[in-house]
């Protein structure tokens, strides 16, 4: 069983028919543009995150994920605070 319920034949005569339609230059093309899309959205994104913590007082700004979650009375702590 392939992707969403669809077998890996079904996959491969898609693709073999998207590349009949658009011709493989056509589709690297699209692909380095999406590749481009992408790269400029994150780089969006990480400015507008710097702009953010830049603006912020640094108690204010979100711990990153901890590999620990708080328990016991630091939770509690935490939770009565908000």
């Amino acid at each position: 069983m392939g992707i969403g319920g669809i077998s890996m034949w079904q996959l491969l005569i898609l693709l073999l028919i998207v590349v009949l339609v658009f011709g493989t230059k056509r589709l690297r093309n699209m692909g380095g543009d999406l590749g481009a899309a992408v790269k400029g959205f994150r780089k969006g994104m990480e400015e507008v995150k710097d702009d953010v913590e830049e603006k912020l007082e640094p108690d204010q700004i979100a711990p990153e994920k901890s590999a620990e979650a708080p328990t016991g009375e630091a939770a509690k702590n935490k939770s009565s605070s908000s």
